[in-house]
């Protein structure tokens, strides 16, 4: 489990720093900008390591993150999920990606309207 904890951490490290600095693929640059402005700081870092995993892995979700990502919105998480999914190596299962992506929203929306 701690190799795939440091393959996610990694992978969210790397999409980071591609948003940061390499805006030129699918996403324009004030796309981009924009995600990082004002979705990013919506969520913490934990939470957004454990979407990702969930959506990219076989990671959990607390109830907490589910708030947390409710919170940031369906358009900053669809957006960077998108993103991440875009990527040479791993678009050959972005629909697959996507799906998980819905499921994983839905799941959220539906737990935090008990919270």
């Amino acid at each position: 489990m701690s190799k795939f904890s440091a393959q996610v951490s990694l992978l969210f490290i790397v999409v980071a720093l591609v948003c940061a600095f390499v805006p030129v693929f699918s996403v324009d640059e004030g796309e981009v900008k924009t995600v990082w402005d004002t979705c990013l700081v919506k969520i913490t870092p934990k939470c957004a390591l454990n979407i990702i995993a969930v959506v990219f892995g076989n990671g959990t979700l607390s109830d907490l993150c589910c708030s947390d990502l409710v919170k940031e919105g369906k358009l900053c998480h669809d957006t960077l999920i998108k993103y991440i999914a875009d990527r040479p190596n791993l678009i050959a299962h972005e629909t697959e990606y996507l799906k998980k992506r819905d499921e994983v929203w839905n799941h959220c929306v539906s737990i935090s309207k008990t919270l």
